[in-house]
């Protein structure tokens, strides 16, 4: 018997790497997807087991198809859909091609990679998909307001296909929302002088990886990384919007960062 085959996309670093590590553990081959350089081969993971890695642009349709080509059609036991771009700063500042990146990144590609690979896994009712959503889609995001937005439809979509799939009980698709956790985002995302970039309590990678792959496992809709994401998602609940873009103005807005 072949061993089980996962593929985990944004996997050169931070939650990305984590949850590889963690389904290299479990005897899965890796697929291992990045936008950016992978370090060595292994992309940090440890030896043994069957480790492929691919640089490439997940915002596209053509690089979401390599992905799929490179796959070279084995069955896609398991998905962890984590690519995803940040962006900082005020929203008139931003270059359009920037922000339209980070959209094309967190819905469109990672859209069109859940539709290509979940209908294969409801066919054969059989598979599981992590998608990595954020407690940012349930707060208006002032100076991070793409970002926050591209969120709030990932944590939507992801609970509508799981009403449209419930049938197929062999399938699991969770939906991992980490709250500020300590990876390249905020440095990719050009928020390294604001309060939640410079944040030195921010969750470990390597525990909101294991957060997401518990639940995963455990066949959950959903999982809120960490009791204080937790305590964040229930207030916002509850707030008005006015009132959390104000508290988001806080912890994003360039120069709040402490000296």
């Amino acid at each position: 018997m072949p061993n089980k085959f996962a593929i985990v996309t944004g996997a050169s670093s931070g939650i990305g790497l984590e949850l590889a590590k963690l389904a290299q553990a479990d005897g899965y081959d890796l697929l291992v997807v990045a936008d950016t350089s992978f370090v060595d081969a292994a992309a940090g993971l440890a030896s043994g087991g069957k480790v492929e890695t691919l640089e490439v642009d997940l915002s596209t349709f053509d690089g979401v198809d390599r992905l799929l080509e490179a796959a070279g059609g084995r069955q896609i036991d398991l998905l962890c859909a984590n690519a995803g771009h940040g962006l900082g700063r005020a929203f008139l500042d931003q270059e359009p091609a920037e922000w339209r990146h980070v959209i094309d990144t967190n819905v469109t590609g990672t859209v069109y990679l859940m539709q290509k690979v979940l209908k294969q896994m409801v066919a054969r009712n059989a598979g599981k998909l992590l998608v990595t959503g954020s407690i940012a889609g349930y707060i208006p995001g002032s100076f991070q307001a793409v970002y926050n937005g591209t969120k709030a439809f990932v944590d939507s979509f992801v609970a509508a296909i799981q009403n449209e799939i419930k049938d197929s009980d062999g399938v699991t698709l969770t939906n991992l929302m980490p709250g500020p956790t300590e990876t390249e985002f905020f440095e990719r995302g050009d928020m390294m002088d604001t309060s939640v970039g410079t944040d030195p309590n921010k969750e470990d990678p390597a525990v909101t990886a294991k957060n997401g792959w518990d639940a995963l496992n455990a066949g959950k809709a959903y999982v809120v990384s960490g009791w204080r994401n937790k305590l964040q998602s229930a207030i916002a609940n509850v707030t008005p919007n006015a009132v959390l873009a104000q508290r988001h103005r806080g912890m994003a807005e360039p120069g709040t960062a402490e000296e």
